[in-house]
């Protein structure tokens, strides 16, 4: 299935890139989230006048992107947890509950941006956690697991 991206997708391509693409992957991520649209030539020259506008509307997202990254930058998040006397939770720590924590602090981050490669948490102690907010920014932060009292 032949695409052209309305905006960047990682690993992928940028906008107005001619990719080909798995018919799922098209028709079930790329066109139902506007990230692209089928490439017929009507298409790919409607592209080719907006690009413009797109790559701005791009630029824009980015920039929001690297301020909400900037809030986050450094930061340590601390997050009581139920736990038992040998240090493990009951329960986990995930994504979810990130989402919740750094809600509390003023930044909205959804749960598809939190990247945690080693699944949840279940146990005290300090961790990383990557956001990554845009196909181009990623951060960083520290997690503290406390046990509640």
């Amino acid at each position: 299935m032949n695409v052209i991206l309305l905006d960047k997708v990682e690993n992928l391509g940028d906008i107005g890139d001619l990719v080909k693409v798995k018919p799922g992957f098209g028709r079930n991520y790329l066109l139902p989230q506007g990230k692209a649209a089928l490439a017929t030539k009507e298409k790919i020259a409607e592209v080719d006048t907006r690009r413009v506008e797109l790559e701005k509307a791009a630029a824009a997202e980015l920039a929001a992107a690297k301020d909400r990254a900037k809030l986050v930058d450094g930061m340590e998040l601390v997050i009581p947890a139920n736990a038992g006397e040998e240090g493990k939770l009951f329960g986990s720590v995930g994504p979810i509950d990130l989402c919740e924590a750094l809600s509390k602090v003023g930044v909205e981050v959804e749960r598809s941006e939190i990247r945690m490669p080693d699944g949840p948490i279940h146990e005290l102690g300090d961790f990383s956690i990557g956001l990554h907010l845009h196909a181009d920014v990623n951060v960083d932060v520290s997690l503290k697991v406390v046990a509640e009292e």
